[in-house]
Parts: C-alpha cells; structure tokens; sequence
C-alpha cells in the first residue's frame, strides 16, 4: 500500500453535496469491513454484507477466511448506528443479502442460502439451507454472481458476470435439468421456487433499481453502463458469443452518453482526471444502481437514476425518458464527489425517508487487485436532504411495519415514499403464502372469496389516479394472488401503457398464460398504440410454446412503426427464432407480411440454414416474393446468402429461378450481387465465370475484387489453384489469393506464395502466415524460409508457433525450437519469468521505451485481437479499459494468458480431414457448419471437413508474446501499452 489509510472524518470532511444535502458517517472501521452490499428490512434495519474471501488476483477467494452479514441500527436518529449484531459469520464468497420470507437470503457461490429468523430477533432459527446451487465460485472472481434485490413482481432477482458459466438448479438437480447462464440477470420465485434467466449479456453487472413504474434497470462496466431490463433479452456483450444461438444481433446500451472518454485509458483517473473523463463523469466503473424514489429529496431529483462511479470517486445522476419502445439515460451534474483517493463505492441503496446509503469498500486497489486487500477498513455514508438529525429524520414512520395489520399495510401502497410502499407489498406477499385465508388465493383458486387485504387492493385501485401509486396497489393484489388471470385481463383495456404493460407481464408471469389468453395478447397487439406495451409483448412471445407463437408475432411484425426501434426488432426476432424448428413454415409465412428489414433477413438467414434438411420453407418463402418490391427481396437474398456461408454447395430450393426472374427486374445493383452470389452456392457456371471476371477487373472496386476472390475460394473449385496464382502479384487481392493457396497441399504453390509474402502489409502476412502453418508439410517449408533468412523471425507470432507444435509432429517442434525458440521451457516456471520482466522493466527503462515503434508492433502482435483507443479488432477485451498503467497486472496477463480464462475464450484445435490444423474460438454452430474466430481472421468451417475438434483450457492469446520479442521491442510495447491517449 503506498497510500496511508484516510481516517474516516477526513474522508466525510472531503465529501461534497449539492446546497442544502448533508451527509453523516453511518458506520466505518472497526466496525465495518469490506462492505460489499447492503439491504434494509422492515424496521429499517441495514443489512451489510462484509466480504473478507475476496483476494488477490492470484488466489481469487482466500477460503482460510469467513465472511459475515452485520445488522445495523440507529436508534437515537443521529445518523450513525448505535447498534450492532453480527447476525451470521460463516460465509464464504459472500457477495449479497436480503431480507424477507421469515428468514435471510445470503448469495454464497455456489450457493445461495436461506437462513430462517421467523421472529426477526437476528438469531438464526437454524443452519442456512441451500436453495439452489450450481454458480461459478472458482474462476469467476470480480465477476462473481451477486446482487440479491425484490423485485416490484414479488421474485427475488440477482446478477451474474462474464467471466464464467454456471449451472443453477435446486440441489440434487441433474445437469440436464439446471439452467445455464453466463452474464445476466436472474431471478427465483420465493414460493413458487422456480429459477429463470431473465436477460442476458453486457459484461459484469453490479447494481440494479425499478423506476416508479416497475420498469428494471441495471448498471455494468466497461461497455455501455445503463441497460433497460426487459425480459427475454439479449444484450451487447464485452466479449463472446451469447449462449443463445441463432440471435445473430445483440441490443446495445440505453444511455446517451458515456461516463468517461472512451479514448483514454480509465486506470488514470485515479492519477487525476482528464478535462474530458471529469466532464463525462469520471470512469467506466460502476457500482450499485438506486432510483431517488424518497419523499424527502427535492422534488427535481425525483426518478433521478444514481450510480457510484469507483474510479470517478463520485455519483453519477442520470434522467432517463421515455423513448420509442423503452428508455433513454441521460446525464445530469454529477451528484457527490469524495476528496479520498480510498474511496471505492461499491453499493448505495435508499432507506427510510428517502435517505441513501453508500457502501465504501475502502482500498487503493479495484477488481483486477494484485498488491494485497486491504481487509481492515470500510465505511458507509448516509445522504439526506437537510439535517441528519431532528424529526424529519426519524426513520420508519411506524418503528416496525412488520407490526401493522394487513389492511394497514395496503394503505402504505399510497405512500409518498417508495421504501414504505416496497417494504409493506413484500410483508402483504409473505404474509399471502403463509396465512390460512391467502395461502388459497396466492396459490391461485380463481373462484376463492378476496382476503379483506385483496378485497381493499381492489377498491383503492379503482380509485385511484396516479399512475406510480395505481401500479403499486396492481403488484400488490399479484404478490398476494388477487390479480386473476380474469382480472388482469380485463386491464389489458386500462387507458394507461404502464398497466397495460403490467396486465400483459403479470399474465405470463408463471409461464404460458394459455391459448385463451394468448388469443386476447394478439387482439391487443393488433392494435396496440404505444410501443411499451408492445415490447412487453414481444417478450411475452418468449413464455408462449414456439407452435403458438406466429399469430402474436404476426400482430408485432405489422406495426411498421417499429423497424428502427431500438429494441422491438431484435426482441421480436429472439421471441420468433425456436419457430423455425418447431413450425418452419410458419416462420417462412411470417416474412412477406413484415415490415421490418432486419426480421426479414434473419428469418430468410435461419430458414437457410435448415435448407438440407428441410428445404421446403425456403420454397415456400421464394414463391411468395412474387410481385415484392427490391427491399424486400435484397432482405430475404441477404438472408439467404448469410445462412448458406461456408457451405461448399447446396442445393438450388425450388422457386429459385422465380426469384431470380424478379431480381432482374430490379435496378438493385445489390440484389444483383447478392443474386450472383447465392447462383455461385447453387453450382451455377455463370456465376464462376463473372467471380473471376470481377476478380480480374483492375477498374472495380478493391472491396468487390476481394470479396469475389474469397467467394472462388470458398466454392474451391478444381481449376481454382491456377487462377489464384496468377492473382498473386496483385497488389489488391494478392493477400487474399494468398491466404487460398496457403492451405494447398502442394509444395510448389506453397514456395510461390512464400516468396510473393514480404510484399504484403503486417495484417495480410499474419493471416498468410496462418493458413501457412496449419498444415505440416506447408509449416516445414515456411521454417525452411526461416533458415535461410527468406522471412525474419517477426514474421512468425506466439500464436502461430503454438499452431505449429499443434501439430504434434516431434521433428516440426525441433525445428522451431531451433528457430524460433521454445516458448514452452522459458514460460514453465512463469514466477521465475515475471521476475525476470518485472525487474528488466524499471520505471527509468520504460520512461526510455519508444511508444511509437510500441504502436506498430501492437499491430502485429496484439491488434488481430484487441483494440486500443480505437484500433484493431473487437475478438477479445478491449484493452482501453484494461488495468492498463499497473506493470504487474500486464506481465501477469501477457506472460501467463491461460490463468483465467473465461469460457468464451477457450481455444478449440479443430483438425481437418485434408490435415490441416485450425485453431481458434468456436462458435455460431447450424446444422452445416460453424464459426471459428482465429487470432487473425473468423472463419465458417463446414462440419463435413472436421476429422476431430479438441478444446483446451488455453486462452485464444498464446504464452510467449513477449518472449519471442527482442528485450527493446518488449520495452517497447509495454511502454505503448502504458501510455494514455490525450
């Protein structure tokens, strides 16, 4: 630790609100510890999670240690606890708490816990029970599973991260019957114990908040911070494939803006921020998500969206509106700002009254730790307009809502401030599952006589006006089970999109809402007017079976209104994508009537995949674009043409040459193309010969003459080899006639395209060198120009060495170790070799590095996979916001690649029947073929060329990139990689 620990008032004392706001220390060490979240109950107790497993990099959790959940109270009102219990001490990976249901819910991966407390005197009843098991606890560290939160739907919700997959079922549940997940948002019905995934994506969630209108919200780092939680959806992730196939796009973020300059390197910021991150709000790093929902609070700030920025040492405020079918986030003035270079806020959750507490975990360090956690110091903040003491400050208005009736409860629905309203709809929900009278009702007996509870609900919600107040009292009657599948149908008529909304999510709550139901959800999306509840629909598609669900998507698909919505196609595509197994020819029916451009391509894309084994929906599709106009047709070729890549031929589908007589009608240079290309797929000779007539054409476009060198190549036809060669002195697609006969089992090609290889840039030599070594014969005579010094050592990367001893071949691995050297000895001790990198790079070595000569070897070495303040690719992380100005971190990552590998980046070996070795990240799998993205290039294999596909624990980023480097170039790049962009 280089910095000594700030003492807790001066942390307070450089704390600075907005006029009129003051802030109190609630608690700090030694009475609190690591603080990683944070609930409330309904005595307004606080609920700290301490978590003390948490370690360095190297460890992930240090289980000689045990977390605990501590329960604070303030008593007297002065804002600073006075009492304190230690409720539990026996945790492990302790990362969330809540409250409710008679007892405790502890989220310990693997495990979440239920610890029984019916009498609510912080004395556990008994040992906490496991409800469910099954989450990464071993490789997942900062991305850890978490975030333990009612939602206004009576299910308990939770997050989890990117870094791992995890299998969650109830214990004893077999791998078959568990749920998979990878970065999400999760939830499980206390009652009904039914676990589900409710959105996947983004990268590492850390805090989540509905709005006034049940709308969820969650916060995220490094990539877009703000997403709108709609069920069923799939989102932008940071890196990887979604685990769900076929829905080829994902939904981007739902902010405006970012909170930092996305050129700069966000690491800095604790060095001082730059003009720009300071105007933006200070880091990508988020913790913790809260809606200002408090009747204290000014009313300006009222559904104002708070998060901590952790390196910004700050709270960000973000409005979010309305806007087409969902959201939009945009930023306000920043609303608190520490002076304390300590300061990592991790959580901030509103209590009684409107006032808001804020965890600080207290450390120099961050996710990515490698120098030690600090396990001796944590403090909470408690934010509060005005004074922090007096009697505007006395907590609950009733000591202990857990003592008031049922009916007195319902009354606090209409509650000026949320945390009354929230705290009484879940004690009205419990009290439903548990009473004689409501235990029938919750459980569902549509034709059992209404609680007093449920009967009061219903009144209140006829008369009442305001929408937020009218949508709590909805929850309310679902919670407890007054809201009948008759009942909620009813509003689906109600004047307000909010309820509208509601009705349709509650009706399929549970799952399918049945064929009745359904046929009323495709009454009301015909003529839908507000997009809201349109979405609300499209996610419903998701509950119904897949047999059921083309007269719904029917009714969404024909409001052309919604083609460029930010949601609405993607979420109606994810929602109608299983019909194409279940009933394609309804999915081939659904395309002439859509109006939306991107549903089109995608229903064309998936329909083709199935062309061998199901041809006729792809006929049935053709013959009904008779008389459609050219955007319709260039959609459905381009979907065509996307399903059928990588095939080596396929069979023409009845109604092709129909389709082809109304492409020519058309002035679509496009549609003409596209035409051409899916001619080439079908075997068509006409199509060949005007590929290599356009590949030929000095005067045509660069883009097009490579684009048509790489379709020959991939229909490989026998007289190919010879046309390439003669290719191969051309300065525009050389590279790419290069990279085709690369894989040639023919000894004289493979000289010829050696020889033609240091006319190429860095990028085209790579992805030459590539297709070179993956096969033996041609890997032999790239090292034979090696030895002779035709090629210099550069020209061969990490990653096409460990191609090479892929291979298996004992003479090839001499030859390399001769040559290249053997990256295997230098890198088996990898402690001996950080050493030796941690003290050749001193702070006066790396001051006289050259970032620029850095730059240019990035783009070899580093750019075919990251990117870097907007350069090179997007295969793995992006490397702006990495850890980028701590040494350790870098030489831990760049020497010792495969310590944490995350699941999407586990490399496949896949050997071809011509014995050709490729190696990369497999994906994207249809019945044909699927995707393998390499270091230099994403290729479609055909599973009939697959002899055998092992997969390693490796990461795609080979061991010895900076061990084949010279000692200056290692400087080099590791100065670049240091250095922020301004």
């Amino acid at each position: 630790m280089t910095l000594p620990l700030s003492s807790p008032s001066n942390a307070l004392a450089g704390l600075r609100l907005p006029e009129g706001f003051s802030a109190s220390l609630f608690a700090a060490e030694p009475d609190i510890q690591n603080p990683i979240a944070l609930a409330t109950d309904e005595k307004g107790r606080l609920w700290v999670a301490e978590n003390y497993t948490y370690a360095e990099r190297s460890t992930g959790f240090d289980l000689r240690l045990r977390d605990r959940i501590v329960v604070l109270e303030d008593t007297n009102h002065d804002g600073r606890f006075d009492r304190r219990t230690v409720f539990w001490d026996g945790a492990q990976r302790l990362t969330s708490v809540e409250v409710g249901f008679g007892g405790v819910w502890a989220l310990c991966p693997p495990n979440l816990y239920f610890i029984p407390d019916r009498n609510r005197d912080l004395i556990p009843d008994g040992p906490p029970q496991v409800i469910l098991d099954g989450w990464n606890a071993e490789t997942v560290q900062h991305t850890i599973a978490n975030g333990l939160r009612w939602g206004p739907d009576g299910w308990l919700y939770g997050r989890h991260g990117i870094l791992a997959n995890s299998r969650v079922g109830r214990p004893g549940t077999p791998e078959a019957g568990r749920t998979l997940l990878n970065c999400a948002i999760w939830r499980y019905h206390p009652t009904r114990h039914t676990f589900e995934v409710v959105a996947q994506g983004t990268t590492n969630p850390w805090g989540m908040d509905w709005d006034e209108h049940g709308e969820g919200f969650f916060i995220n780092t490094v990539i877009g911070h703000l997403w709108h939680l709609i069920p069923g959806a799939h989102y932008r992730r940071m890196y990887g494939e979604d685990l769900t196939p076929h829905v080829y796009e994902l939904i981007d973020q739902h902010a405006d803006h970012y909170h930092w300059d996305t050129v700069e390197v966000w690491s800095e910021v604790r060095k001082g921020l730059s003009t720009n991150t300071l105007s933006r709000g200070g880091g990508h790093a988020h913790s913790g998500l809260m809606f200002q929902l408090g009747d204290t609070w000014p009313a300006a700030y009222r559904n104002s969206l708070f998060t901590v920025n952790l390196h910004g040492r700050r709270l960000n405020r973000d409005t979010v509106t309305r806007e087409g079918s969902g959201y939009v986030g945009r930023h306000a003035p920043d609303f608190a700002f520490w002076n304390d270079p300590w300061f990592r806020g991790v959580e901030l959750i509103a209590g009684p009254r409107g006032d808001v507490y804020v965890a600080d975990w207290t450390d120099i360090g961050e996710c990515h730790e490698a120098d030690g956690v600090h396990r001796n110091s944590g403090r909470i903040y408690r934010i509060a307009w005005g004074s922090q003491t007096g009697p505007t400050r006395v907590g609950p208005r009733q000591p202990d809502l857990g003592a008031l009736t049922d009916l007195q409860l319902v009354e606090l629905q209409l509650d000026p401030d949320e945390w009354h309203a929230r705290q009484a709809r879940r004690l009205l929900q419990e009290r439903a599952a548990t009473g004689p009278a409501g235990a029938t009702t919750a459980a569902g007996g549509a034709g059992a006589k209404p609680t007093p509870a449920q009967a009061r609900l219903r009144r209140l919600f006829t008369q009442e006006k305001a929408i937020p107040r009218k949508l709590r009292l909805l929850w309310a009657l679902s919670a407890t089970g007054g809201a009948t599948p008759t009942w909620l149908t009813e509003q689906l008529a109600h004047p307000d999109e909010h309820v509208r909304s509601w009705a349709v999510r509650l009706l399929a709550d549970a799952g399918d809402p049945g064929e009745l139901a359904s046929r009323r959800l495709t009454q009301l999306a015909t003529g839908e007017p507000s997009a809201l509840v349109r979405l609300h629909l499209a996610s419903t598609l998701q509950r119904l079976p897949a047999t059921r669900r083309a007269p719904l998507a029917a009714a969404l698909l024909a409001h052309a209104e919604d083609a460029s919505d930010h949601n609405l196609p993607l979420l109606i595509w994810y929602g109608i994508e299983p019909i194409a197994a279940a009933a394609p020819d309804e999915l081939a029916r659904l395309l002439p009537g859509c109006p939306m451009p991107k549903v089109r391509q995608f229903m064309a894309r998936r329909l083709a995949e199935q062309l061998d084994s199901n041809p006729g929906p792809v006929t049935t599709l053709l013959k009904s674009m008779a008389g459609k106009d050219s955007a319709v047709l260039v959609d459905v070729a381009a979907g065509l043409s996307r399903g059928l890549q990588g095939w080596r031929s396929a069979r023409k589908p009845d109604g092709w040459d129909e389709f082809v007589r109304e492409a020519d009608q058309s002035s679509s240079m496009a549609l003409l193309e596209l035409v051409q290309e899916l001619n080439l797929s079908f075997g068509d000779p006409q199509a060949l010969a005007a590929l290599r007539e356009l590949a030929s054409n000095s005067a045509a476009g660069p883009d097009s003459r490579r684009h048509a060198v790489s379709q020959l190549i991939t229909a490989r036809r026998p007289d190919l080899p010879q046309f390439l060669i003669q290719m191969l002195a051309d300065p525009v697609v050389g590279p790419v006639a290069a990279r085709g006969l690369a894989s040639r089992d023919d000894s004289n090609i493979v000289r010829q395209v050696i020889h033609e290889l240091p006319k190429f840039n860095a990028a085209d030599r790579e992805a030459v060198v590539s297709a070179l070594v993956s096969r033996p014969s041609s890997a032999d005579a790239f090292l034979d120009a090696l030895e002779t010094k035709q090629l210099g050592r550069r020209d061969l990367s990490a990653f096409n060495a460990r191609t090479i001893r892929s291979h298996g071949n004992g003479r090839l691995d001499i030859r390399l170790a001769n040559l290249w050297g053997d990256v295997r000895g230098v890198t088996a001790d990898k402690a001996r070799t950080l050493e030796r990198f941690r003290s050749s790079l001193t702070p006066a070595r790396l001051e006289a590095g050259n970032p620029a000569r850095g730059r240019e070897l990035f783009k070899v070495a580093c750019a075919v996979c990251h990117k870097l303040n907007g350069e090179g690719a997007e295969i793995g992380p992006d490397l702006t916001g990495a850890n980028r100005d701590n040494l350790e971190y870098l030489l831990e990552n760049i020497l010792d690649p495969n310590a944490s590998v995350a699941a999407d980046f586990k490399v496949s070996v896949v050997t071809l029947k011509d014995d050709r070795v490729l190696t990369g990240v497999k994906g994207s799998p249809t019945e044909k073929t699927f995707t393998l993205q390499t270091q230099s290039e994403r290729l479609t294999v055909a599973w009939e060329d697959v002899a055998k596909i092992e997969t390693s624990m490796n990461s795609l980023m080979p061991e010895g990139l900076l061990e084949s480097l010279k000692e200056e170039e290692a400087r080099d790049l590791i100065r670049y990689l240091m250095t922020v962009a301004r």
